[in-house]
């Protein structure tokens, strides 16, 4: 039986880890042919290789997303090597701690570069190869573009320009036939926190504590994440455009805590 992407052209970025790695298995696994995008090489071909052990194409495009030039060959080339564009996954992001008082324009900045402007950019480029399919595109949010959180505040504000952006974008594509969806995390076990700074054991008491927070009782994986995201890219999804989707155990129905 044909998968529910087979054949399917899909650039995902953000592919080397976390939710963007998972949503490049699931694609490879339902019959996609793949460019990921990463910034380490080495990381980048390991997953390359999972996805071709598995029987799925995959064309691996080293780049940083916020350099123009670099967001510019990575849809380039995933058009080529791939002979055009269904679907663009948004995975790329980045977390750092910060209030209004403390956080740094220079942070400020990298947040907005790499989890807005990036996704902005991108989208542009793909667009005129969307529009001849047309394909979809499929946006990774937070659980904190749809609630105020404190001590995130450059996160809270990219994530919610994500949302925003993913419905304008939605009604702007629509008459070309491009659907633009956002997935809306909470808490899932990935590697972005760990990198945004935060220590082995602060990063243990953080999970332990969102228990607490999450009403379904536990955090998310990866790859739950990637199932939503994979029914947004596909045809189950077709009359959905626009939508922010909650994937966060009950998070975004609870008060800060």
């Amino acid at each position: 039986m044909a998968g529910e992407l087979e054949g399917r052209a899909a650039l995902v970025t953000g592919a080397t880890s976390g939710i963007g790695r998972a949503t490049a298995l699931r694609f490879a696994a339902e019959g996609a042919r793949l460019a990921l995008v990463g910034r380490d090489a080495g990381t980048l071909a390991a997953v390359a290789g999972e996805v071709r052990a598995g029987g799925a194409e995959a064309v691996e495009v080293q780049a940083d997303v916020t350099v123009e030039a670099h967001a510019r060959r990575a849809v380039e080339t995933a058009a080529e090597a791939l002979g055009g564009l269904d679907v663009l996954v948004n995975a790329a992001g980045i977390i750092a701690n910060g209030t209004v008082e403390t956080t740094q324009l220079s942070d400020w900045d990298e947040m907005m570069n790499v989890n807005l402007r990036s996704v902005f950019h991108l989208m542009q480029l793909a667009a005129p190869h969307l529009e001849k399919r047309p394909g979809n595109v499929v946006n990774v949010s937070s659980v904190t573009g749809l609630r105020a959180f404190p001590g995130v505040l450059a996160y809270c504000v990219s994530k919610a320009g994500v949302d925003q952006l993913t419905r304008c974008a939605a009604l702007e594509l629509a008459p070309k036939g491009v659907r633009v969806n956002a997935v809306n995390p909470g808490v899932v076990v990935t590697q972005v926190h760990r990198r945004g700074g935060m220590s082995e054991e602060k990063y243990a008491d953080f999970l332990e504590h969102s228990k607490t927070t999450h009403p379904l009782g536990r955090v998310g994986a990866a790859e739950e994440v990637a199932e939503l995201i994979l029914f947004l890219a596909s045809d189950r999804a077709s009359w959905i455009t626009g939508a922010t989707y909650s994937i966060d155990g009950g998070r975004a129905q609870t008060c800060a805590r």
